[in-house]
């Protein structure tokens, strides 16, 4: 019986996601070409109003942020062997806690209250992820039924505090008053503006340096700590890790936690950085598309950068295009965000048996190994007089 063929790195991180963006397009066409629209048209159109110009640039951009605090959000969890679907929820209640920062922070400077506002919303947005993490690592309760659960406990309990506790009382939007102006994010435009260089007003705020900083953050921290390795290890096999010394539900409520503080930077973007006051379903479904972003970007901080600019450039060209195209509704830019998750996610499969058959014949076959059988070390157990062992950080990448 043959040895089931891995694929080179390189093509699993690079070539099947390739593959599985061009097919769903491929078939995104032919969707576009059985409403009689030019493909090719639909395309250039989607492609100059997100990249085309300096205000569709800004748009993307700004979209991408959001995509990259839940894609990160969403990855991380990955890692641990967990499936996160509640970063909706999470991103919910870190407008919250940003929302009573600025509120109640009014007399505060902008560099000490934007900070603290940053901080409110990771606090509750982590705080709402660590109680499905701590039921599941104590109670046995699956994550992705729990947190499912708490999305709705999310928007049920803003929907209350927004109509009857936090409403501005001379306005009838459920939503609270505005912020502060010391609590605004800056914009890009205003930065740039402060080096002589003039640009169109875009929502993108500095947000975006932030998502960028936090997809540095998440890579240095699981694969260069101590930390990062043991959520590595428990995400493959919970029963080494346990032989090897390290606690998984330790690790389960940390992980969660930690993925709703990357999910709470979306309330950062959105009403820091735009709104500039707390709204009702502010988070629009970008924690539901941080799904998607993650199995996309292979659970990777460059693969979910990448991923989410793609998402950034589908929403805004999309935008555009039903602008355009009078016959490409909104729900037609969904159906083909949906075929990218199909083909991204569900059905690599399809490219990864034939690609794996394909290396076969190109790659030399692998030897047995010849000697004694002898089991890895770590499999043996510790005698009594032997010093334990200490996994150390980024050895055996996983």
């Amino acid at each position: 019986m043959s040895q089931p063929i891995a694929l080179p790195r390189w093509a699993d991180l690079v070539l099947v996601p390739l593959l599985s963006v061009v097919t769903a397009f491929i078939v995104a066409a032919l969707v576009v070409l059985a409403i009689g629209v030019d493909p090719w048209a639909a395309t250039v159109s989607m492609v100059q109003g997100s990249l085309g110009t300096p205000e569709g640039i800004g748009f993307t951009l700004y979209y991408t942020t959001d995509f990259i605090f839940t894609g990160l959000a969403v990855a991380l969890a990955f890692q641990a062997g967990l499936f996160n679907i509640g970063a909706e929820g999470q991103a919910y209640m870190g407008g919250l806690g940003a929302a009573l920062v600025c509120l109640n922070g009014g007399s505060l400077p902008s560099w000490l209250l934007i900070p603290l506002g940053i901080i409110g919303a990771g606090v509750f947005g982590g705080l709402w992820a660590y109680i499905p993490g701590l039921l599941q690592a104590k109670r046995g309760s699956h994550i992705v039924i729990t947190t499912i659960m708490f999305n709705w406990l999310a928007t049920t309990l803003m929907a209350y505090l927004l109509v009857n506790t936090l409403r501005e009382p001379t306005s009838m939007q459920p939503g609270t008053a505005r912020f502060p102006a010391a609590s605004i994010i800056p914009s890009v435009q205003s930065v740039l503006a402060g080096f002589g260089i003039t640009t169109v007003e875009t929502p993108l705020n500095l947000s975006f340096v932030l998502a960028l900083a936090c997809a540095v953050a998440l890579w240095i921290f699981v694969w260069r700590t101590r930390t990062g390795y043991e959520i590595r290890t428990v995400g493959q096999n919970a029963t080494a890790a346990v032989y090897g010394g390290i606690a998984p539900s330790r690790i389960i409520v940390l992980t969660m936690a930690l993925s709703g503080v990357l999910a709470s930077g979306v309330a950062v973007n959105e009403i820091m950085g735009v709104q500039n006051r707390l709204l009702l379903e502010f988070t629009a479904g970008y924690g539901f598309v941080g799904i998607a972003v993650a199995l996309m970007g292979r659970a990777h901080p460059v693969g979910v950068v990448l991923a989410s600019l793609l998402f950034g450039i589908l929403y805004q060209g999309g935008a555009e295009l039903a602008f355009d195209q009078p016959k490409i509704t909104r729900d037609m830019i969904v159906v083909i965000q949906g075929l990218v998750v199909l083909f991204a996610g569900a059905l690599e499969g399809l490219f990864r048996r034939p690609l794996a058959s394909m290396f076969a014949g190109l790659l030399p076959a692998r030897q047995p190994p010849t000697g004694p059988s002898t089991p890895p070390a770590f499999l043996e157990p510790a005698s009594e007089e032997a010093e334990p062992a200490v996994a150390q950080p980024g050895a055996g990448v996983i």
